[in-house]
């Protein structure tokens, strides 16, 4: 099984599932009130590579990634355009899942607005109220940090050093610097919900423990997010549930920056790129090849550079899918066999594909590193462009590259059959239905895939797509 870094362990841990062969993941989604920047994307294709590759081993992934939809950011950006924060919100939203679209990454199972949880916040603060474990002040209702015993445990600092890191706020009545804010109330002319505490608006810590409890219930296995995120908003939600009594996240996951000339990006550092200014002059591909080859705890340089020797990458890699005839193919790596079932005199080329598919399996689940898996893919790239072990093997291998490569999303082109990325989506959510014996699942997929012009070719190890004519 798939071992990650887990912060709150302070050392890479195997992922037991709570569930046998399903794994329920929380990843914090974007506060819509800009487009977003190169790290969304990193941080979007993190976890979509993660998904992608549990689905592929056979794991069924409950994802669920929130929207913030209410925010002091999105309130400021309505104000300086003298529109609704609704038309703010929304308008960022549909430019966000546009740009993930592109990207190829997975739209989540749920995808939770803030606005829609209102009510279940409010009834979440009342009971840390009525525990003592919030209180109520001129300007809203705070949360008592420290009431919850191993405060720091995500940050891995005490509560002393918390303290004495701690910005002064703008209430006078807080009873400590490290206490945050569940409930804000609203300033004329700000979006509002009636509480009993006054009108105002849930804090923004308060929304990720609601609408993660909700969907993927208690005791969920993965919480993950960026490392901005580590403290205070993770930490917090922890302390939320803590006084809620309710088991929260099994482990927790967090990803590095992108950073530019060695400093994290950021539009106060004025080194901000959006995403959508990368896409019109770069093939999405060359970022997920990037992502891919940086670990996902490490820093990321996002540049000029960088992309274009990503680009290059992926050039080689097209190169040998127009050499062999290779389209997209799903993989099976649960499988106790190779891409390509062979037989008798065959046997050997079976076998080496076996071990390829183990060694990728191995470097995976050694808290998902991408680097050492893409490296041993150039590595059958370039055994299969050698052709040293004969035409026949050296096929095999091109196309068991091309499968590893798709089970992490990304694609290759060889120019024949040009599969669009939801064509793609559909197939390989068919080999999962079918995987599970989802016999009228997978039948209607590929209905859906005909009716778009596509028929499905069935093969021993997977699936793939032709042009009907």
């Amino acid at each position: 099984m798939l071992s990650l870094h887990d912060t709150a362990a302070g050392k890479v841990t195997e992922i037991v599932p709570r569930e046998s062969g399903k794994v329920a993941l929380y990843v914090c989604g974007p506060t819509v009130y800009d487009v977003p920047h190169l790290g969304h994307g990193r941080s979007a294709l993190v976890y979509d590579v993660m998904r992608r590759y549990l689905e592929a081993k056979g794991i069924q992934v409950d994802h669920v990634s929130n929207v913030t939809d209410i925010d002091d950011k999105i309130i400021q950006r309505a104000a300086e355009e003298d529109r609704s924060t609704s038309e703010v919100a929304e308008e960022n939203e549909a430019v966000w899942w546009a740009a993930m679209d592109q990207l190829g990454v997975l739209r989540p199972t749920e995808a939770p607005h803030a606005t829609e949880y209102v009510g279940q916040m409010i009834e979440a603060i009342a009971k840390m109220v009525d525990a003592g474990f919030a209180y109520e002040t001129q300007f809203g209702v705070y949360f008592s940090a420290e009431m919850v015993r191993d405060y720091g445990l995500l940050a891995k600092q005490s509560l002393e050093s918390l303290k004495m890191g701690a910005r002064v706020e703008r209430d006078p009545t807080k009873r400590s610097l490290v206490d945050f804010v569940l409930w804000k109330r609203a300033k004329p002319g700000e979006p509002a919900w009636a509480s009993p505490w006054g009108s105002g608006r849930p804090g923004w810590h308060t929304e990720c423990v609601v609408m993660s409890l909700d969907l993927l219930k208690d005791g969920f296995d993965i919480h993950s997010g960026g490392l901005d995120l580590q403290f205070p908003h993770h930490e917090n939600e922890r302390a939320q549930a803590a006084a809620l009594q309710r088991p929260f996240a099994r482990h927790w996951m967090h990803h590095a920056f992108v950073e530019i000339a060695g400093e994290k990006m950021s539009k106060s550092s004025g080194n901000y790129t959006s995403l959508a200014d990368l896409l019109e002059r770069a093939d999405p591909r060359a970022l997920r090849l990037l992502v891919l080859q940086s670990h996902y705890r490490s820093p990321l340089e996002v540049t000029e550079e960088t992309i274009s020797a990503a680009g290059v990458a992926l050039a080689r890699l097209d190169a040998m899918a127009r050499r062999f005839g290779i389209t997209p193919r799903g993989m099976d790596l649960a499988c106790d066999r190779s891409e390509h079932e062979q037989k008798g005199d065959h046997r050997a080329i079976s076998e080496e594909l076996k071990s390829h598919i183990a060694s990728f399996v191995r470097r995976m689940d050694d808290d998902l590193d991408t680097p050492a898996a893409i490296s041993g893919i150039f590595d059958l790239v370039r055994t299969a462009n050698t052709g040293a072990s004969g035409p026949e093997s050296a096929s095999a291998i091109a196309q068991l590259a091309a499968s590893l490569l798709a089970s992490l999303g990304l694609f290759v082109n060889g120019g024949g059959e040009d599969v669009d990325s939801e064509s793609a989506d559909l197939l390989r959510r068919r080999d999962l239905a079918r995987r599970a014996k989802d016999f009228q699942l997978a039948d209607r997929l590929r209905d859906e895939l005909y009716d778009s012009g596509w028929v499905v070719e069935d093969l021993p190890g997977g699936s793939e797509l032709r042009r009907r004519h």
